[in-house]
């Protein structure tokens, strides 16, 4: 299968222009394409994985994906999908957050001898001539065309409106994708269906200027089947770097996947081949845990190494009990099929055995380990029953952690249903 079938068939494209046009330059071959990433914060996050994943789909089938980090129009905030004004960001922070992107976007795309593209759009926006800009790109566009765009027409009717700085996003995203075209043969530009009018501008601009042809594929906006913005939970945003979501976290975010997004978030987020995904359909509930546990762990193994992974499932089983996936349940995946139980992947705090002597409040202790963001909430937790020290609940916010609740050397807490902590007891200091 070429590229625009396996990411039809994986559930990827949402709309495209020129599909004969399209589908006759991609057998052609190999051909080369763009998704743009802005740098608003120095990571990526779960709600970015079907561009970055429709990018690696796309250099698997040996074409050459461009990623482009918009250090330039960074600057200037995209209004698409936003009902309010974006807060301008300093050019140092962009630079800082680009340099974050960079190094994620390399654990899923290959940069190593120009396999991938790893662009900057500041290098060639930042120092454009205002007035020469205007007379040779500007005059290609129609106020009346752009204003019709979903993601103008939305911000003009909202109360916050459509300033003039972000009126200009559109055409400096279609001088992008003119650029790539010129400089690297990309004809193909990727990303969201609130990107569409954009998209479709640049190629409309690359006509004008260039009388060549060029395409757009643009991605469903994903929300999970109870109709929640994917990779939104109740404790934040799930971020692909390690140091805002640990890959214990990463994984438990997946495990809890509904039962009616498995198959689909397997064909997205997940490098393992339909034939084995199409099989979800006939899962028992029993073999839905057990697919869930494969996309937990496939999904943490492209983000953030097999190592990783492997941590994590052990952590969970070591938690929830042992989960052994049968060989012949989705044999393509890496998951470990052997028992080993671990919690090395569990966010850890060392406390020494003194402060256990001498007694810890608990609500306390929730804090320390950084479950809770205050006493208050500590003790409201407890109230609504759900705060655990090694299984067993806590219903006395007076209650005092003392030596007794040591059992292995540790105290495992947990905060609802989901939220782990280990206390790791360590030697008096002093």
């Amino acid at each position: 299968m070429n590229i625009l079938e396996i990411l039809n068939k994986r559930g990827f494209i949402e709309n495209k222009t020129h599909q004969k046009e399209l589908e006759d330059y991609i057998n052609q071959g190999p051909a080369v394409c763009y998704i743009g990433f802005d740098p608003t914060a120095s990571s990526l996050h779960v709600g970015s994985l079907v561009p970055i994943m429709a990018l690696a789909h796309f250099q698997r089938c040996g074409n050459q994906p461009i990623a482009l980090v918009g250090g330039g129009t960074g600057l200037i905030g995209d209004p698409s999908g936003k009902t309010e004004i974006r807060k301008l960001l300093t050019k140092e922070k962009i630079k800082e957050n680009s340099a974050g992107l960079k190094k994620q976007l390399s654990k899923f795309i290959d940069f190593t001898d120009d396999k991938a593209l790893l662009l900057n759009n500041e290098e060639w926006l930042t120092d454009l001539k205002y007035i020469d800009f205007l007379r040779d790109i500007g005059r290609h566009f129609s106020i009346n065309r752009m204003i019709k765009a979903e993601s103008y027409k939305s911000r003009l009717d909202s109360e916050d409106g459509l300033n003039f700085i972000e009126f200009n996003y559109m055409l400096l995203q279609s001088y992008d994708f003119l650029k790539l075209f010129e400089s690297h043969n990309c004809k193909i530009q990727m990303g969201g269906s609130d990107q569409w009018g954009n998209i479709v501008a640049g190629i409309e601009l690359i006509r004008r200027m260039r009388q060549k042809n060029s395409f757009g594929i643009t991605f469903p906006l994903l929300v999970t089947s109870n109709g929640k913005k994917m990779g939104k939970t109740e404790s934040g945003t799930v971020w692909l770097d390690a140091s805002r979501t640990s890959p214990y976290q990463y994984y438990q975010f997946w495990i809890n996947t509904d039962d009616r997004d498995i198959k689909r978030f397997m064909a997205l987020f997940t490098f393992l081949p339909m034939e084995e995904i199409e099989k979800i359909e006939g899962c028992a509930d029993s073999q839905l845990n057990e697919a869930k546990a494969v996309l937990a762990y496939e999904t943490t193994k492209i983000a953030h190494g097999k190592e990783e992974a492997d941590k994590a499932f052990f952590a969970a089983s070591g938690i929830f009990g042992e989960k052994i996936i049968p060989k012949s349940f989705f044999p393509s995946s890496g998951i470990p099929r052997e028992t080993k139980e671990t919690s090395d992947s569990l966010p850890t705090s060392l406390i020494d055995k003194k402060t256990f002597q001498k007694g810890l409040p608990v609500f306390k202790l929730f804090c320390v380990a950084g479950l809770t963001m205050s006493g208050g909430e500590a003790k409201r937790l407890i109230k609504q029953g759900g705060a655990y020290i090694n299984g067993n609940r806590i219903t006395d916010i007076q209650y005092i952690a003392t030596t007794t609740d040591i059992e292995n050397n540790s105290l495992l807490l947990r905060a609802g249903k989901k939220r782990y902590h280990k206390i790791i007891i360590g030697p008096n200091s002093g």
